[in-house]
Formats: C-alpha cells, structure tokens, sequence
C-alpha cells in the first residue's frame, strides 16, 4: 500500500476535515460489517488459531489497522471486497478545497 493512503487513512481517522466527516464516517460505517465478516479479519483468523501480538483490529492479509482503511476514501480492499470512493487525486482536492 502506497504511504499516501497510510497517511489518509490516518488522518481520516483522528483529524477528519469537518466537510468530510459525513462521508468518510458513512465509507467507514459501510466498510466495518464486510471487513468484520471477512476470514482475513484479525478476530476471525484468532478463532482459527492466528498468533500476533498486535492489540488492533487488523486485516491479516495486508496488515492494515481497519479502523484508520476503512476510512480511507481512495483505498480498496485488496481482496475486492470493497473499492475506493474517490481516488488519492479527488480526496487531496476534496481536503484542500481546490478543483
């Protein structure tokens, strides 16, 4: 995964601009059943014997902490499960209130 979307992720997560808060919270509210349901959710592969000492709730197939993925607009899930809402273009512009 590319550090940008880290970073938005992130920064959706603890700084969300205010005029964003609407749709990342409705991206993330949308994103959490599916990757909670998901085999590759960290609780899940725990039932089934997944050794980490991580304490987040996390997606073991490509380590991201989902509560910061899920609220990134630009990022996808990398099994396909769930795709961007904007792409890394439109969500810079989307923060920084240009066209």
């Amino acid at each position: 995964m590319e550090i940008s979307k880290i970073i938005e992720g992130w920064r959706n997560l603890l700084i969300p601009k205010e005029e964003l808060k609407g749709i990342i919270e409705a991206t993330h509210n949308e994103r959490w059943p599916i990757c909670q349901a998901c085999d590759e959710f960290s609780e899940n592969k725990k039932l089934k014997g997944y050794i980490t000492a991580r304490i987040d709730e996390h997606c073991a197939n490509c380590g991201c902490t989902l509560s910061a993925k899920t609220r990134c607009l630009s990022c996808e899930c990398p099994l396909k499960k769930w795709m961007p809402v904007s792409s890394s273009e439109e969500e810079y512009k989307l923060r920084n209130n240009t066209k």
